[in-house]
């Protein structure tokens, strides 16, 4: 559930040509209910993110929002994270959705996302990151083995879901883990 996406629209704000530019002025922090209908115009916009409803969006910016993140570009919120610390497992975040708007692709925004959340998680002992990934999404595959490598650790992937295990067409979901998967429980 956790393709890298890019919106196909124009970008509301035109950000500077210059790369390092860019770069500079992105800034991550926790989302607020307001956030939700960015978020949820990001995720509808993607075209590759299950749409979930826009109700949803504003339980993952309310309930949720000390394991989710966003990132902003000239004060535009132009990607985001969802995810939360799996009840069974409390040092394991699960990554939900990853989303990053075209004004911001191809400046390590979702990557930025990714790691000032593993980060500000560290003190709670979150450890160990887990997300699901369709076989066919090269971009969130190369995404979540980069964070791997940047942090020293490991990255394992194995069966979760298959297509009979969904009601619809829906494409199988790999779990990938990031960290050491030695202490996890048994509970999958």
């Amino acid at each position: 559930m956790s393709p890298v996406t890019e919106r196909n629209t124009p970008p509301r704000t035109a950000p500077p040509s210059d790369a390092s530019a860019r770069k500079a002025v992105i800034s991550c922090r926790r989302p607020t209910i307001d956030d939700a209908i960015r978020i949820w115009e990001i995720a509808r916009d993607s075209r590759v993110l299950d749409l979930n409803s826009s109700y949803a969006y504003l339980l993952w910016c309310r309930d949720f929002h000390d394991t989710c993140v966003v990132a902003e570009l000239y004060g535009q919120v132009v990607g985001f994270v969802t995810g939360f610390v799996r009840p069974t497992e409390p040092d394991t975040l699960f990554v939900w959705q990853v989303a990053v708007d075209e004004s911001a692709r191809g400046h390590g925004v979702a990557a930025s996302m990714l790691g000032n959340l593993m980060d500000h998680l560290a003190h709670q002992g979150i450890s160990r990151l887990e997300t699901t990934i369709s076989p066919d999404n090269a971009a969130s595959i190369a995404l979540f083995t980069a964070l791997a490598r940047n942090r020293y650790t490991t990255i394992t992937k194995r069966e979760l879901f298959t297509p009979s295990h969904f009601p619809d067409s829906h494409e199988a979901e790999e779990l990938y883990v990031i960290g050491d998967e030695s202490t996890q429980g048994a509970q999958r």
